[in-house]
């Protein structure tokens, strides 16, 4: 899961940029890139690292341009390696630089046609380093010098095509415009918003999430529709065509659960009204299954799970409290590579507040359970600060199955309620009680018919159900290789050595 944007304005976009990478870190923290355009010349500085790392007042005086793209990079499978750092540039034709979020799901059968058919070379195990010379290949077809908007759109109708999974895509063509794009389901989200520049002139700018927009002044106009395409060029000018048969969209329910901010809308659904919903969902099953319940305290694990908290204790009448204070200096453990780092960073990251839980029964609330570390960390704090009893409950469902479209959920075996029981599940995190969020409850949390269109939603990490593209066992099989801990570490360690000074 990654944040990128899109910027056609009037006057210097690195500042833009830069603010909005700031407002997307959440969604990537394991490298940032940024490239800008003046009089055809391209500006790019990208390396490993949070974006106010990457970007330092030196970098930000050589990003010269009006138009420019950026990209705040979470690593799926293979290395953290700054070679693996977006925008990726080929320069031909044209100079074209990408950025890109989600995960292609024939990548490999991509990069042989890449090599033997497009005659093109690729260094990167990444699959945005194969998507935009795939897209280069199309753009190259047209045969054109000066492309047109329909030249582009043409080409762009190929890579679809050629490509399968879900994206998200923002592409500079140099001299040109940027050019945006999103898979025919609608699984990663892209919204863009226009503003008034200089002389009264409109400016663009298209990101992953309605805040960056919101706070750098656009008006968010709309999402770009399952398998649209939309071209600003340096007139100014917006040129859209829809590239694939038009589908309902189906975005990420994921997104709603963990990975967007509580004040972002995709697909006209708000985040934070469908976290609330997830709260309500979930003191409706307590209420159902557990009428005799003895909790006397409701806890959210920060920061995500806290809307849907407010609701729960609100609903039962039991008072809320903030029983864990967060470090806001330590990542999001679930992106952390390794075992062993996420589970020392909970500690860092987490303290409890010991008067909040002694002697108390604590209802401890968090967006989901994934490996089970943190929950079983955070558990295990609460009893040392003397509570008696701690139950946990979950906004979402038992998270069962890999996610192939940008998330890097790790191997099934990774996943605690892989082929478990919730019984045994709680065993396992050392919970006195356990309950998930029932997906069907999720779905109906995050419909919005008032506001929105979207009726459906991958669900794939709950129930396995993979909507785009042919996976099959020996692809999920060829992911879990590439995803477990054990072998990101080897990549991790050979990348260092790789770099190393000689």
């Amino acid at each position: 899961m990654c944040g990128i944007v899109g910027v056609v304005a009037t006057s210097m976009v690195n500042q833009t940029i830069f603010d909005a990478l700031t407002l997307l870190q959440h969604r990537g923290q394991d490298a940032a890139g940024m490239v800008t355009s003046h009089n055809g010349l391209l500006c790019l500085r990208k390396d490993n690292g949070p974006v106010s790392e990457v970007f330092r007042t030196r970098h930000m005086k050589k990003l010269h341009g009006n138009i420019g793209i950026g990209h705040a990079r979470y690593p799926t499978a293979g290395t953290s390696s700054s070679a693996e750092a977006q925008p990726f540039y080929v320069n031909s034709p044209y100079g074209i630089s990408l950025a890109h979020n989600g995960n292609l799901t024939n990548t490999e059968k991509l990069k042989r046609e890449v090599f033997e058919s497009d005659l093109r070379h690729v260094n990167t195990t990444s699959d945005s380093e194969v998507l935009v010379n795939v897209l280069a290949h199309e753009l190259h077809e047209e045969g054109k010098l000066v492309p047109t908007p329909e030249d582009i759109f043409n080409a762009l109708e190929r890579v679809y095509k050629r490509v399968e999974g879900g994206y998200a895509v923002v592409v500079l063509i140099t001299g040109y415009g940027i050019l945006a794009f999103r898979d025919p389901d609608g699984i990663r989200p892209l919204i863009y918003g226009t503003r008034e520049g200089k002389d009264g002139v409109i400016e663009y700018m298209v990101a992953s999430e309605s805040v960056a927009l919101d706070a750098a002044g656009f008006t968010v106009e709309r999402d770009i529709r399952p398998g649209e395409a939309m071209f600003f060029d340096l007139n100014h000018k917006l040129h859209t065509r829809q590239c694939t048969e038009p589908k309902a969209p189906r975005p990420c329910l994921f997104e709603y659960v963990y990975f967007a901010r509580p004040d972002t809308v995709i697909d006209s659904i708000s985040v934070y009204k469908a976290r609330m919903n997830m709260g309500d969902k979930l003191a409706e099953k307590i209420k159902r299954e557990w009428p005799d319940h003895d909790i006397d305290v409701v806890i959210p694990i920060p920061d995500t799970s806290r809307t849907a908290a407010l609701q729960i204790a609100q609903t039962l009448n039991i008072p809320f409290r903030e029983g864990l204070v967060k470090n806001r200096y330590i990542g999001r453990t679930f992106i952390m590579p390794g075992q062993t780092v996420r589970k020392k960073s909970v500690r860092q990251k987490l303290n409890p507040v010991p008067f909040e839980f002694k002697d108390k029964n604590v209802l401890l609330v968090d967006d989901s359970i994934v490996r089970g570390t943190t929950s079983r960390e955070i558990i295990e704090m609460a009893r040392e600060a003397g509570a008696k009893k701690v139950y946990l409950v979950s906004a979402a469902p038992e998270v069962r199955y890999p996610n192939v479209y940008g998330i890097d959920m790790p191997a099934a075996e990774e996943l605690i309620a892989h082929d478990r029981t919730v019984e045994e599940i709680c065993e396992l995190i050392g919970a006195d009680k356990l309950i998930y969020q029932d997906l069907q409850d999720l779905i109906d949390a995050c419909v919005d018919e008032r506001h929105s269109d979207v009726r459906e939603f991958d669900t794939s990490v709950f129930n396995g159900n993979y909507i785009a593209g042919n996976i099959t066992e020996e692809y999920l099989a060829g992911l879990a290789s590439a995803r477990s801990d054990a072998n990101k570490n080897m990549a991790a360690t050979a990348s260092s050595d790789l770099m190393l000074p000689m």
